[in-house]
């Protein structure tokens, strides 16, 4: 089976290093060079992960790969090499914790994400409450409706 994984770099390619680095491995780089797509093979998407990152790790400043497509349940895989200075670390807070550090991660991760949700969704609270003070519910939902529609088809999504 093949898995289509992006790979985020740590700062963008030379064109020389993305020359190389695409001799090893298919590679399509965004328009800076920042992020790469590859299309590995593996059982698992994790397989296909480890075994892209051991094969380019020596060629390329990555720092995350992931998985491009979200599986079944909408996860995305993320596959991060930690310096072992912090994977010491982390593995003593995941003990700690009564968990693996996989487990740790992925629960730091999750109420990140849910901080992050939170204090978005205040801020817009926020900010359509200052709309709302200068006009009506009907001409803000109006004024909103007509953003919309002119925003490109890509930002959409």
């Amino acid at each position: 089976m093949h898995h289509a994984l992006e790979i985020v770099l740590t700062r963008p390619l030379t064109a020389a290093e993305l020359r190389r680095a695409a001799q090893d491995w298919p590679l399509a780089a965004n328009h800076d060079t920042s992020r790469l797509m590859a299309v590995a093979g593996g059982k698992t998407p994790e397989l296909a992960a480890h075994r892209l990152r051991q094969r380019l790790t020596s060629r390329l400043p990555i720092d995350v790969i992931t998985t491009h497509y979200p599986d079944p349940y909408g996860h995305v895989l993320l596959n991060v090499a930690f310096p072992p200075t912090a994977y010491t670390a982390l593995e003593r807070d995941a003990r700690h914790a009564g968990q693996t550090p996989e487990r740790y991660v992925h629960g730091a991760i999750h109420r990140a994400l849910a901080e992050h949700t939170e204090q978005e969704a205040d801020r817009l609270n926020r900010a359509v409450r200052r709309l709302l003070a200068h006009t009506s519910p009907a001409h803000l939902i109006a004024a909103v409706g007509h953003a919309l529609a002119q925003l490109p088809e890509s930002a959409r999504l």
